[in-house]
């Protein structure tokens, strides 16, 4: 198997997981869905440009930050001060990525938007693939 493509069933895996903890925590399935288009913002970037985009993109689009954000959460509940939507916004974060990244919307490069670490996406991916059947 490729590691793309393991990649992308790794990511579904860790979606399916965010989606069990959050109804195991006594939250509906629905707020990651509300949640969803928020780290999407992370995308006015590139209206400075590709290495801005690419920069804010992948900043918001890597798990370090969601998860500090759930250790953040995690500590505070076992500490009896639960902060509750921390917890999951942290999970809807992760959900995000993992959605993205089995959809194969990988970290940017500078190149621009369609060029990811998973390969190609949206009309540069056809354009390559008609290249290919040129040749």
């Amino acid at each position: 198997m490729k590691p793309v493509t393991t990649q992308r069933i790794e990511s579904a895996a860790v979606a399916v997981l965010a989606v069990v903890v959050t109804i195991a925590a006594g939250y509906a399935w629905w707020w990651l869905l509300a949640l969803f288009l928020l780290f999407d913002l992370s995308m006015l970037g590139y209206l400075r440009g590709p290495h801005l985009g690419a920069a804010c993109y992948n900043l918001v689009h890597s798990y370090t930050l969601p998860a500090l954000l759930g250790a953040v959460a995690v500590a505070a509940a076992a500490a009896g001060e639960p902060i509750d939507w921390l917890g999951i916004l942290a999970v809807a974060w992760v959900f995000h990525i993992a959605l993205d990244r089995a959809l194969g919307y990988g970290l940017k490069t500078t190149e621009g938007f369609e060029h990811t670490h998973l390969g190609l996406i949206g009309q540069a991916r056809r354009a390559h693939r008609v290249t290919i059947r040129e040749r």
